[in-house]
């Protein structure tokens, strides 16, 4: 077993490293007394604790203070941030508003509309890039990062280190994309490590399906462009030498969301293409099926069967790619739709992750509940989203399209993994809050975002502007009103104002900004802070239901505790105030050991919310008990029970 450890840990992933990496690990025969080396994965491991926030920024937008934002305009017009506007002052701001990671969207090689074939790197085709910036989820070399982004594109990988040494110097993780499911149609990396190759450039594109191919083909047929519908024309019709509705790929490949057609239909992922995980058209597998029993064991176990299996040539190319970036210095992978790749190919990865980086942060982006449990003890995955169940649910709430009941249930479907269910009211694949596609009112974020940070002890995402109440707006061009164009060069009016020419502080934010932003920073402060927040959990919705005095299902509530950090947490969606008598189930009174009484509740939050200091919890002789108190519209409290 030590020289199986060693041997992962060891790898230092330097080119020649990547070079062998392929090779069968040694894999462990026989028990031994745990080495040094172990002991610090295994300490490793159990240091990730605690309630984690995570800062998601569209890395192109942030540092853009062009005002400019002409629909489909290009970098000269509309500007573009770069990895130097991540200044020391900016990351220690972000620090201060509670986030322990900072996830880069966009920093890989995507595909883009823009010549720079004086850095060597081809064209791509406007009529397979979304948008003028293009799509950060069309990797087009996965062992370099966006041009756009440098100062200097020729030693944008310099820029981009020196980004990760400043994140580091700030108390911030890294976090970047990885997207297994597909890549650009025009992927060709010029950085690869020697002994690397290309995705496709082995394949046998004769065939259909080949389990070592990295792609699907369509024999004897070329790929054509989509028809356009709604009018569409790359780049808003302006004349351009490459956009002639064709795009050169004989024989064609399968799109990226899994179109066999040659000519896919426009609303399919067409400027990508999707790789071939060992998963046969017909959809049975040709690889080693993991065992399971294997949902029981650790990842070192899960890496020493894997050593003893001869896996799809896709799976050992991402392994270099997450080798690669490791070593790199990034500390944890965001990736992209996992839902849609094998959960063995997860383990094989996030095993051969974790064996280098036991605190490596894994989070997957997935839609099917019935995979969660799955993607995380098989797959090894530390978080997954909670996407279709509690950001959906609270959605819907907020909309007015539904009450909080839902909630109750989604909450005791998620028993037992409810810590690694990632919570979040947006990302850039969501409508902003504030935009009247969704709530119209960032103030309406509060009681979502008391309750999604605080309902259990997975981390908290939050998305960069909304902690100032940014509404994306603006018709960017490929990218629509209310989310924030991920595909258009583009400012964001909010953190321009926060911006303030490289002070970032509050001197342009407006009454309500700052007010929200402070918010943002108490609440997340708070939750990374509290020990209850990662202890037990129950339910008082729907005890309150049954007997409360004016509760309505646009109020929330639950309690978190552990030992004597004891918390209520109530949450009012509605527009207006409520008076409420609380009812607290005498379960609780017994497990917080609470005798008959008053208790002083005090509420921790001050910003945005309640601003009076305390309430009563009143426990009668037969342990039934309440809190009178006051809910105000769109709020949430978290009432801490004083000793």
């Amino acid at each position: 077993m030590k020289k199986f450890i060693q041997l992962i840990l060891a790898s230092s992933i330097a080119s020649a490293t990547l070079s062998g990496c392929d090779k069968k690990m040694e894999a462990a025969e026989s028990a031994q007394t745990q080495s040094n080396t172990e002991v610090a994965v295994e300490a490793s491991v159990e240091g990730m604790s605690g309630k984690l926030v995570i800062y998601q920024v569209m890395t192109r937008l942030f540092g853009n203070t062009n005002a400019t934002n002409k629909p489909w305009g290009t970098i000269e017009e509309n500007g573009v941030g770069k990895f130097s506007d991540f200044t020391p002052k900016a990351l220690q701001e972000i620090r201060n508003l509670g986030a322990d990671y900072i996830w880069y969207t966009g920093a890989l090689h995507h595909a883009v509309v823009r010549d720079y074939t004086e850095f060597g790197i081809a064209n791509d085709d406007p009529d397979v890039v979304k948008g003028r910036a293009g799509s950060p989820y069309a990797i087009k070399d996965y062992y370099s990062v966006n041009p756009d982004l440098a100062n200097d594109p020729s030693k944008r990988l310099e820029e981009f280190k020196a980004l990760l040494e400043r994140s580091h110097a700030a108390g911030l993780k890294v976090i970047i994309d990885i997207v297994p499911n597909h890549v650009a149609r025009n992927y060709q990396s010029l950085a690869k490590p020697e002994g690397v190759r290309d995705f496709g450039a082995d394949d046998d594109s004769s065939v259909a399906y080949a389990r070592d191919n990295n792609f699907y083909y369509v024999p004897g047929e070329p790929f054509q462009v989509p028809v356009a519908t709604d009018g569409y024309q790359p780049l808003n019709g302006e004349a351009h030498a490459l956009v002639d509705g064709e795009f050169e790929e004989v024989p064609a490949k399968w799109t990226g969301n899994g179109s066999r057609a040659p000519q896919p239909q426009q609303g399919d992922w067409y400027e990508t293409v999707k790789i071939n995980f060992g998963v046969r058209p017909d959809g049975s597998y040709d690889f080693a099926k993991l065992p399971a029993d294997y949902a029981q064991k650790d990842f070192r176990a899960h890496a020493a069967f894997w050593a003893e299996q001869d896996v799809p040539d896709s799976w050992k190319k991402f392994r270099q790619i997450t080798d690669y970036w490791l070593a790199f210095g990034v500390d944890g992978f965001r990736y992209d739709m996992s839902g849609m790749v094998p959960v063995e190919f997860w383990s094989y990865l996030n095993s051969s992750i974790k064996m280098q980086k036991a605190d490596a942060l894994l989070l997957a982006e997935i839609y099917q509940p019935k995979l969660y449990r799955d993607y995380i003890h098989l797959g090894k995955m530390d978080y997954l989203y909670d996407k279709v169940g509690t950001y959906d649910a609270i959605r819907a709430v907020m909309e007015g399209k539904a009450g909080t009941d839902p909630l109750v249930e989604i909450q005791e479907s998620l028993s037992g993994i409810e810590d690694n269910m990632l919570r979040f009211m947006e990302n850039h694949d969501e409508q902003r809050i504030a935009s009247p596609e969704f709530a119209g009112n960032p103030q309406a974020g509060i009681p979502a975002m008391v309750v999604s940070a605080t309902v259990s002890g997975a981390p908290t995402l939050i998305y960069f502007g909304q902690e100032l109440g940014e509404p994306g707006d603006g018709d960017a061009g490929f990218g629509k009103t209310s989310r924030t164009t991920i595909f258009d060069y583009w400012s964001v009016p909010s953190i321009r104002r926060w911006h303030n020419e490289g002070q970032f502080n509050s001197e342009q934010l407006s009454a309500g900004e700052q007010s929200l932003r402070d918010f943002y920073r108490e609440l997340l402060t708070f939750s990374s802070q509290s020990a209850a927040l990662s202890g037990e959990y129950l339910d008082l919705h729907r005890h309150n239901r049954a007997q409360g005095e004016n509760y309505s299902d646009k109020l929330y509530s639950f309690a978190r505790w552990a030992g004597d950090d004891r918390l209520l947490v109530v949450a009012n969606f509605a527009g207006s105030d409520s008076a409420v008598d609380l009812a607290v189930p005498s379960d609780l009174i017994k497990r917080w050991q609470l005798a008959p009484g008053k208790y002083t509740l005090t509420n921790q939050l001050q910003e945005g919310t309640l601003k009076q200091g305390t309430v009563e919890l009143v426990v009668a002789d037969d342990l039934s008990a309440s809190v009178a108190l006051t809910a105000p519209a769109l709020s949430g409290q978290i009432l801490k029970l004083q000793h």
